[in-house]
């Protein structure tokens, strides 16, 4: 149950971040004005409350294994959002990253 909420958390900081991002980008570079902008801002905001929530207690740890979800999530907000088509190196370098977010994250451990 601790890697599933861990798992659900990450995506939603990823939504968060990533869809923050993208407002300011579009409210910046693609002149949609400064509501987008400050939605971008509050998504930006909600993105590291929701980052704090992961069940471990290491800030260190959260941040450097969120890095490959970044990296993945950009990829598929690309996709989805931006009808961007990422190539084989995309997808491999997103595999890497998120194989490292499972040894980061979920490895075993002897100590707490």
């Amino acid at each position: 149950m601790t890697v599933l909420r861990s798992l659900l958390l990450f995506v939603l900081a990823a939504v968060a971040e990533i869809g923050g991002a993208w407002l300011i980008w579009q409210g910046w570079r693609e002149h949609r004005g400064l509501w987008w902008i400050a939605g971008g801002v509050v998504a930006l905001g909600a993105y590291g409350f929701v980052a704090s929530l992961q069940p471990d207690p290491n800030f260190g740890r959260i941040l450097a294994a969120y890095g490959g979800v970044f990296v993945a999530g950009s990829l598929a907000w690309g996709m989805v959002v931006d009808k961007f088509r990422p190539d084989r190196w995309d997808i491999i370098g997103a595999v890497i990253c998120l194989v490292g977010v499972a040894v980061i994250m979920y490895a075993p451990r002897t100590h707490p």
